[in-house]
């Protein structure tokens, strides 16, 4: 599947993982495409629909968070027609060099790490957790954020504050775990478990800590249903996990060039991401 080419009048600025970006005037179009990364690294087979996905939840949850953090929408209608579905019209903003996570739950490498330290993060946790544990309060655990290809790396909150500062890195985590929590309960109300999330923060002219890039997706987070959700194992999951496992179970080595991606697990990958949009909006994915 091909990507939309670009109108004229737009310039490329960036590519990651997912998304692209482009100038037009004094505003940024963030598109959503199909790609999909695993381990960070993105793989060369495209998910159908899977940027449209992601760019309708996003802009689902911008308007249920408002008033917890301003975002960087300021159009979802504005946008170059080959876009059309998959684009935000957004403002600019001073990225934070920083992955933002929180967690609710033990899952992922986050598991790795409390198996050897009994730590996330250089978070102490209880002792006798397993896969899928709910912890007893959510907690603040970001990473690097390294170029595409890259691996991001675990940050303790110290180190946080050594990049940014002690205020900005208190605003982070608060924000952070605070939008964790909203989406945490509103998805509980649909029988969806968020596990954890992760959230991009940038600053606005003005100097306001601004949500940027995507917002509670099946690529940010950790969906599990919560009628299966039993801490033991792996729990079934409306994200990219079903890729995850699947490119683990290949022998790849996590490093590019990432191994091309079976037309089933592609199908059963797409059809998660539409029944986590579905389950979360309460609306049918056309």
């Amino acid at each position: 599947m091909s990507e939309p080419v670009p109108p004229p009048g737009l310039t490329h600025v960036y590519s990651g993982k997912v998304r692209d970006i482009y100038t037009d005037g004094d505003d940024l179009i963030l598109v959503a495409s199909d790609r999909i990364s695993v381990y960070d690294v993105v793989l060369p087979t495209p998910i159908p629909d899977k940027g449209r996905i992601l760019t309708a939840l996003s802009l689902w949850w911008f308007e249920r968070l408002a008033d917890l953090a301003p975002n960087h929408v300021l159009s979802s209608t504005d946008v170059p027609a080959e876009f059309a579905g998959r684009a935000i019209r957004c403002r600019r903003l001073s990225m934070v060099p920083v992955e933002c996570i929180a967690r609710g739950y033990l899952a992922g490498s986050g598991l790795v790490e409390y198996a050897d330290r009994g730590t996330v993060c250089g978070v102490p946790l209880p002792p006798g957790l397993v896969d899928g544990s709910r912890l007893p309060e959510p907690i603040f655990t970001p990473t690097t954020k390294e170029a595409v290809g890259a691996h991001d790396q675990p940050m303790t909150y110290a180190e946080v504050e050594g990049k940014v500062g002690a205020d900005t890195a208190s605003d982070l985590r608060d924000l952070t775990v605070d939008i964790y929590r909203r989406g945490a309960r509103i998805a509980a109300e649909q029988g969806i478990v968020i596990a954890d999330t992760k959230v991009e923060f940038g600053f606005a002219p003005d100097g306001t800590l601004t949500i940027g890039d995507e917002l509670l997706t099946p690529d940010s987070s950790r969906f599990w249903p919560a009628d299966s959700w039993e801490p033991g194992h792996p729990q079934f999951a409306y994200d990219k996990q079903f890729v995850r496992d699947w490119s683990t179970s290949t022998g790849w080595n996590k490093q590019p060039p990432a191994p091309e991606v079976p037309a089933d697990v592609v199908a059963v990958t797409r059809q998660r991401y539409v029944e986590a949009y579905e389950r979360l909006t309460g609306n049918t994915w056309s």
